[in-house]
């Protein structure tokens, strides 16, 4: 059998048609759903980039695999330690691996290993491709080696390609002769409206209305799409329409992809799989255009997957983690699982439609806020360690049934619910220590190395910065709130 994993960087599913959004941004991935299976409820375990990624290879929780930030100590895996034989026996046991062991040729198209220095990722591939912009180039130029790979190998048997394209991920860099389809089209999910953004404009934290680049309002005059500041509900739409473009970028492209599948004869025999590694804020939490929490936009990620002989338009509503694919693929090829993986196979779900998913998910997220939440039923609990600096309460609990865009925080109102959320995220922290060969949990290793790495030397040009655009109350609480980082 042949595999094609088609990796979009930062694609939010209901910003895309075969999850239900109003814009015709996926129509070549939504003809893929209709052909196969569909995830309404599939995250990652860890955000953003990095640790998402690094939980998907390994199978285990950031807890485990010491992935957790994107830089200091919690950027790089714990060491295997007295265990390492020759090799480090995790890339033994990787996803990408999991193919060879099937006898599949394995092949990859992405710049993610080096633009942050995850060369583990590597692991498992016999071809590897870096266009060598280190993430910042749109998909035109991904796409050339994914084609002429085809070309080449597409016809022989049993092969699996990874391509990654990054284009709906800030700052939104669809080239400018994709022009906006969207631009005469009003915004499908227009929640933001005037009393909302008036709040937003009085968010304190970066990548907020007033701080697009993360701590200051500098434009990007290379990336047009994207925007130094939002100033009205106007240039919100032109934010917006900037992400959708991306997506509809990425889907265009993978189109061309699936085209090339068709020429060659080899559809209709090859798995397709389709996913993100994260979500995008977009307004949630008065954060725009960053993938900064551990809450639905930023961890909830698509999941659609073509499987010959398997499922046909079939839609699954259980809770799923983004780890759950290592051992899904194990048992699809029925090679060897490992026992320190952390997923739950849903093998039988994508070949028979039973549910395999879980009660409850634990997510986590290091990189700009150090915050960990318990998805369960219909409620999102979120527990913060570090607000980024965004003054997040230490508990926010929301009813994604009737509030998907977390705007009411009704931790107030569920007291019982709240301790429901924070059991979990305890018992899965017990667990995951028990079961870990080592000591720390690189939460606090984040939280001791001066906090979550976007972070970083930034707080007292923002305090200035808050004060001289009218904040000076967001500024006084940070003061307090930090007193001992600002001695």
């Amino acid at each position: 059998m042949n595999v094609l994993f088609i990796d979009i960087d930062t694609l939010r599913p209901d910003h895309m048609g075969c999850y239900g959004y109003g814009r015709n941004t996926t129509p070549n991935i939504d003809a893929i759903a209709r052909e196969g299976v569909r995830f309404d409820n599939y995250y990652c375990s860890d955000a953003p980039c990095l640790p998402s990624r690094a939980a998907l290879v390994s199978g285990t929780f950031g807890i485990k695999n010491g992935v957790v930030g994107h830089g200091g100590t919690a950027a790089d895996r714990f060491r295997e330690g007295i265990t390492r034989e020759f090799r480090d026996n995790r890339d033994d046991w990787n996803f990408h691996n999991i193919f060879r062991r099937a006898g599949l040729y394995t092949a990859s198209v992405s710049t993610f290993p080096e633009r942050h220095s995850a060369w583990w990722f590597q692991a498992g591939f016999q071809e590897t491709y870096n266009e060598g912009h280190t993430g910042m180039e749109s998909g035109e130029k991904v796409l050339p080696y994914a084609l002429d790979w085809l070309d080449r190998n597409g016809t022989k048997k049993d092969w699996y390609l990874h391509v990654h394209f990054w284009d709906p991920h800030t700052p939104y860099r669809a080239p400018e002769s994709f022009g906006n389809p969207f631009e005469n089209e009003p915004l499908p999910d227009n929640w933001i409206n005037s009393e909302v953004f008036a709040l937003h404009k009085q968010h304190v934290g970066p990548h907020c209305a007033n701080e697009m680049n993360m701590f200051n309002d500098d434009p990007c005059p290379q990336w047009p799409r994207f925007m130094g500041r939002i100033d009205s509900l106007e240039d919100v739409k032109k934010l917006i329409d900037g992400y959708d473009c991306g997506v509809a970028y990425a889907d265009q492209l993978t189109g061309q992809i699936f085209d090339k599948l068709k020429e060659l004869g080899i559809y209709e025999d090859t798995a397709v799989i389709i996913t993100a590694d994260h979500g995008e804020n977009l307004g949630e939490l008065g954060i725009y255009s960053e993938h900064a929490t551990a809450d639905h936009p930023c961890c909830h990620i698509p999941l659609v997957l073509k499987w010959p002989g398997g499922q046909k338009g079939h839609v699954d509503q259980e809770l799923h983690y983004n780890l759950d694919l290592v051992p899904t693929m194990a048992d699809l090829f029925h090679v060897e699982k490992s026992d320190t993986w952390d997923g739950v196979s849903m093998a039988e779900t994508i070949l028979d439609g039973k549910d395999a998913g879980r009660d409850s998910l634990v997510l986590s997220q290091m990189a700009h806020v150090c915050q960990r939440s318990a998805r369960f039923g219909d409620w999102l609990y979120v527990r913060s360690y570090h607000d980024g600096f965004h003054l997040f309460d230490r508990e926010m609990l929301y009813n994604l049934k009737i509030d998907v865009h977390e705007q009411k925080d009704v931790k107030d109102e569920h007291p019982e619910i709240c301790a429901r959320g924070a059991k979990i995220i305890l018992d899965w922290q017990d667990k995951a220590m028990t079961e870990s060969p080592y000591t720390q949990d690189p939460l606090w290793t984040v939280m001791k190395e001066n906090g979550p790495y976007h972070t970083w030397n930034s707080l007292p040009a923002y305090l200035k910065r808050l004060e001289e655009t009218g904040r000076k109350e967001g500024a006084d609480k940070l003061r307090e709130r930090y007193a001992k980082q600002l001695k």
